[in-house]
């Protein structure tokens, strides 16, 4: 009987998963299901049905009721690189990739849509930073940070977070990005300001444009499927060709969509695809007219014209290593005519200088995707050293096919000169230079934050309130802390002196004996000497603490000593009493009378052992 409404239920729970994804297009199978079946019942429970079945019929007749349910399915997930495998292959493939696509200057811009309290915009700072240095992602990226609830982004623009919520951070990021304050840890304001947050609905409101990287994790599961639909082609158009596309491991419609390409359908990430290109059959290719036929067959020629005049140095390797096209730039650059294309690229100087070419393009083809070769220096005549950067893409056809490789030289001097220039002066005008640092990023920014600041203005008497708030809880917790700091410290003198007590007391008892007494460790090392051993052998207790008793250079025959030692380092109970012939400090010889036994802590386990050492006329019956 268990069994059969076991079976119903899950039957009742897997119909609900099956209406999700067919209805809203989010496939949540992969979630561990003794979660999932927790949190629909909290929702189930909050709306008053019984089974599931019953919820099944409460969703169907009530739209808004999908929100709610999602959001109960997907609380507290809102962290720090959330879902860790799909963020290390962002940072690992994704980012590398994008920044090889791009100039050494080019700006980065970035948007996370749906960012909540902030923890997915400040991840992507954190990665960026990684891939780049934070100097360069000062310089160049602007990452937009977007929600349509007012409150969560006033939390985010605060940047600070608890130590449960960076818990899951590694521990060299959060000495790296994070300044801990009273208990709190804010993002480092410096980055900060690389992150600007406003509303934006994605349904109502214009997409942000000419973005690199957008991020819209678990976010289109709140809209029915026309809403998707419409949210997909903002999304589209926001990006730059080949922009890269990031969704959360629920969401799968666009993995049968025709505008994105996917990456990596495991991590939900994707590449815009522009317009298809018109087939050579197609009827469209009969219907054009004749001006713009015209153009079309010149287009072979405009390309080559285009290819050739383009500022930048570049050239394109064949498949088979042969050089294919060389533009004027290159050609001036590096002294190649067109008696060289055509030639194998191992026959020409560009091969080897100014850098090992042949190594780079070997790996484009390898991993079908764009490299980037930094810090390049030329010598290219006296007094004549360029900096160059160099970008090695894949030339892929459509069947998938690669058939070249383009090599673009970039010539970086003037800008390596600026940046040591700038840094040189950094180090003279420290000061100077971080305002006017902080003055040109505000110039910057475009009319795309100027809706941001004004948002952020309206919000400031509001965070201010909070920040007094917490100001006052934060001095009521330093006082409580203040009290039991002074309640700690008095029991920590108390116990200083306790201990003074018993140091002295201890003391007292050696430095009475006077026999020589001297304790080692478990390695033999001198960690006693009282006064009788410093008057037997003449040395002083600072001088032997420490020390290998058998590396002792005195007149006791200390190799004599291993064989009883030894044993009171492993028994507890070993005792044992010898008479040996020893020369004292004073280079007299004198019978010795020796007893060892085990040094022994509370649970009457050995951890050293005891001598008593003193001259024949003497006692040494003090250890019992």
């Amino acid at each position: 009987m268990d069994e059969q409404i076991e079976s119903a239920t899950d039957e009742g729970f897997e119909a609900i998963l099956e209406y999700l994804k067919e209805t809203r297009g989010f496939d949540f199978t992969g979630y561990k299901r003794s979660s999932l079946m927790r949190r629909v019942n909290r929702r189930m429970h909050t709306v008053g049905c019984a089974s599931f079945v019953d919820y099944l019929d409460f969703l169907q007749v009530n739209g808004d009721e999908f929100g709610a349910l999602f959001n109960t399915i997907l609380i507290n997930v809102t962290n720090f690189f959330r879902d860790a495998d799909a963020w290390d292959f962002l940072q690992s493939e994704i980012i590398p990739m994008v920044l090889a696509e791009r100039g050494p200057d080019d700006p980065v811009r970035v948007w996370s849509a749906g960012c909540a309290s902030g923890e997915e915009a400040y991840s992507l700072a954190i990665a960026l930073a990684e891939a780049m240095g934070i100097e360069q992602f000062r310089h160049r990226v602007k990452i937009y940070a977007t929600d349509v609830d007012e409150e969560a982004l006033a939390q985010a623009r605060q940047a600070v977070y608890s130590s449960r919520d960076i818990e899951g951070l590694p521990a060299d990021y959060v000495s790296r990005y994070f300044e801990h304050q009273a208990g709190r840890y804010s993002f480092h304001k410096e980055l900060r300001r690389s992150v600007i947050f406003g509303r934006n609905d994605l349904v109502q409101d214009a997409p942000i444009s000419r973005i690199d990287l957008l991020v819209c994790r678990n976010t289109l599961m709140y809209f029915n499927a026309d809403a998707q639909t419409s949210i997909l082609r903002k999304l589209h158009f926001a990006l730059v060709p080949r922009g890269v596309l990031f969704m959360g491991k629920a969401e799968m419609l666009l993995s049968h969509s025709r505008i994105f390409d996917p990456v990596n359908l495991r991590f939900r990430i994707f590449r815009k695809l522009g317009a298809n290109p018109v087939a050579v059959n197609s009827p469209f290719n009969h219907s054009l007219p004749a001006d713009r036929q015209t153009v079309l067959d010149r287009l072979d020629e405009l390309r080559s014209l285009t290819f050739a005049a383009n500022p930048v140095a570049q050239i394109v390797v064949t498949s088979d290593d042969a050089v294919a096209l060389i533009n004027e730039q290159a050609g001036q650059m590096f002294n190649l005519s067109e008696r060289d294309v055509g030639r194998l690229l191992r026959d020409l100087e560009i091969s080897y200088r100014p850098v090992e070419l042949r190594s780079y393009i070997d790996q484009v083809r390898g991993d079908r995707r764009a490299v980037r070769a930094k810090g390049v220096e030329w010598q290219r005549g006296p007094g004549d050293l360029l900096a160059l950067e160099l970008h090695f893409s894949p030339l892929i056809v459509q069947s998938g096919d690669l058939v070249g490789v383009s090599v673009v030289f970039h010539d970086v001097t003037t800008t390596h000169r600026l940046v040591a220039e700038l840094a040189n002066a950094n180090r003279a005008r420290e000061n100077a230079y971080e305002e006017l640092q902080s003055t040109t990023e505000e110039l910057e920014t475009t009319n795309e934050e100027l809706q941001s600041t004004i948002e952020e203005l309206e919000t400031t008497n509001e965070e201010l309130q909070s920040t007094n708030e917490e100001l006052e809880t934060t001095n009521e917790e330093l006082q409580s802390t203040n009290d039991e700091l002074q309640t700690i410290n008095n029991t920590l003198r108390d116990r200083t002196t306790e201990l003074d007590d018993l140091n002295e007391f201890l003391e007292s008892i050696l430095t009475s004996l006077q026999a020589g007494v001297v304790v080692v460790d478990q390695q033999m090392r001198v960690v006693a000497w009282n006064a009788g051993a410093e008057d037997l052998w003449g040395l002083r207790r600072n001088e032997v603490e420490g020390e290998h008793l058998l590396n002792l250079d005195i007149g006791l025959p200390v190799a004599d000593l291993r064989p009883m030692v030894r044993p009171a380092l492993a028994d507890p109970a070993y005792f044992e009493r010898i008479t040996m012939d020893a020369v004292n400090r004073r280079g007299r010889a004198v019978v010795l009378r020796v007893a060892c036994g085990a040094l022994r802590n509370r649970r009457g386990d050995s951890t050293g052992a005891i001598l008593v050492m003193e001259a024949q006329d003497g006692v040494v019956d003090l250890i019992p």
